[in-house]
């Protein structure tokens, strides 16, 4: 990055953009042997007991509304952490939340957070180990933004990370896409849209515990967030050095959620999840796998849409009519502030 180059809001999209200052600041800076696996999860080695490792992971929420159909930033900051432990196959065991309040805030308001953060912590069964709290003038922040860490167990005999998955592995997601992101731009009401669908926000280390109970050839995890099921993809295409081929036709999506997406212009496959899941399995153990997901609330819809390749790299959608268009990173900001 050149010295008069500023922060732009797409910086913040988990696109091309958001990679390149990961790559050129942080990574650059920061280099080790930890981090350089860019995992959604650190898999750290300070800690072993019969093969055993720490997980470890931050992240921070300035979802815009705080309250929409399905969560809330509350919410979103437990799964969002959850999910992250559990996209290494760990068994997720504390969090931590700070808050930075700004000045005026509606304390019922909080309270209701707080609530929502307490019942999701509950149900993803992990206790809230620490916090903070820092309050700023009026006008500062924008009603409230939180910052979550999380850490968790991986248990021995299990390897799971972005850079494992090799040929021949077949690609499944949890559930139908673009849940998330269409709930929060709809809670904006920028557009008037009236639709009944919800966010798929939802702690998701249950279904990764089934799923880790009738296969041990889970290569890969990821959940597609920011950028979505195409950019998520080309993470895991890039740091395993592969093709990933997804099949059109077999890629689940609500018809309200096409619709919306078909209004404002947005394709559903860049659209961001807070509840789904991509795996990245053997082919021998799909069709298992698949009926286990399919037992759990929140992989009912899961299905498989594609097969990793050695060529062609990079990410790959077959057409309904056959023809294999190339899915690239996001360009640009769909969706500002979406988690």
């Amino acid at each position: 990055m050149h010295n008069n180059e500023k922060i732009l809001l797409t910086h913040g999209s988990g696109g091309r953009l958001t990679h390149e200052l990961i790559q050129t600041l942080f990574k650059k800076k920061f280099s080790n042997k930890v981090l350089n696996s860019l995992d959604d999860a650190a898999e750290l080695e300070i800690y072993q007991k019969k093969g055993e490792r720490i997980a470890f992971t931050i992240d921070s929420f300035v979802v815009n509304p705080i309250f929409f159909p399905g969560g809330d930033i509350g919410k979103l900051a437990v799964c969002g952490t959850v999910n992250d432990l559990a996209m290494k196959g760990a068994i997720p065991k504390a969090i931590a939340i700070s808050a930075i309040i700004e000045e005026g805030f509606s304390i019922e308001d909080l309270r209701k957070i707080v609530d929502s953060i307490s019942i999701t912590a509950k149900k993803a069964g992990v206790i809230v180990a620490a916090g903070d709290t820092k309050v700023v003038e009026k006008g500062k922040a924008d009603k409230l933004f939180l910052t979550s860490a999380g850490i968790g167990i991986i248990e021995k005999n299990i390897y799971i990370s972005g850079k494992n998955a090799v040929q021949g592995d077949d690609v499944i997601i949890s559930g139908t896409i673009g849940d998330h992101g269409v709930a929060v731009i709809v809670a904006r009401n920028d557009f008037k849209i009236k639709t009944s669908i919800k966010s798929d926000c939802a702690p998701l280390n249950n279904l990764v515990s089934q799923m880790l109970n009738v296969s041990k050839n889970i290569h890969s995890m990821r959940d597609p967030t920011r950028g979505g099921l195409a950019t998520t993809l080309n993470e895991i295409a890039q740091t395993s050095n592969v093709g990933i081929i997804i099949e059109e036709r077999d890629i689940p999506i609500k018809n309200e959620v096409k619709s919306v997406c078909n209004i404002l212009g947005f394709d559903p496959l860049y659209v961001a999840n807070e509840g789904k899941l991509i795996a990245i399995v053997k082919s021998t153990d799909s069709l298992e796998l698949l009926k286990t997901m399919k037992n759990n609330e929140y992989g009912k819809d899961a299905k498989k849409i594609g097969k990793i390749v050695k060529t062609p790299k990079g990410v790959w959608l077959r057409t309904s009519v056959k023809g294999l268009r190339p899915l690239v990173m996001l360009e640009g900001e769909q969706l500002p502030r979406i988690c």
